[in-house]
């Protein structure tokens, strides 16, 4: 199905609003990730930084309910069409992890905040 060793045992991973065809985020997958997230239809991915799989919105409660799975012609790569839970995708707090926008050489915020992201991480 996924070609994980020609992709070093990891894929690329895009969410997608599976309403409006909103680009959400990208994240990596191994294949724990890619078999859990078909089991239980929530999104999970494999953090980088961590080393361990990361189940979205295991801290923020901002959680992906998977409506769809699609892998590209290659399969090294995986869109997963997504219903957002809570509207935010971004540790950032922004619906999309692509808030801004390069034009003319500068970077610009193109979108609204929807919730402060000190609100969502705080250490309890």
């Amino acid at each position: 199905m996924l070609d994980f060793d020609k992709a070093g045992g990891l894929v690329s991973a895009i969410a997608q609003d599976a309403e409006t065809g909103e680009v959400l985020m990208i994240a990596w997958m191994n294949r724990e990730a890619f078999d859990e997230t078909v089991r239980t239809r929530q999104a999970v991915y494999f953090s980088r930084s961590r080393n361990r799989l990361w189940r979205k919105g295991e801290e923020s409660g901002h959680v992906q309910e998977v409506a769809g799975i699609f892998i590209d012609c290659d399969a090294d790569a995986v869109l997963l069409k997504v219903k957002q839970v809570g509207g935010v995708a971004c540790h950032e707090g922004y619906k999309s992890c692509f808030f801004r926008e390069l034009s003319a050489g500068e970077l610009t915020v193109i979108a609204e905040r929807v919730v402060d992201p000190k609100t969502i991480y705080a250490k309890n």
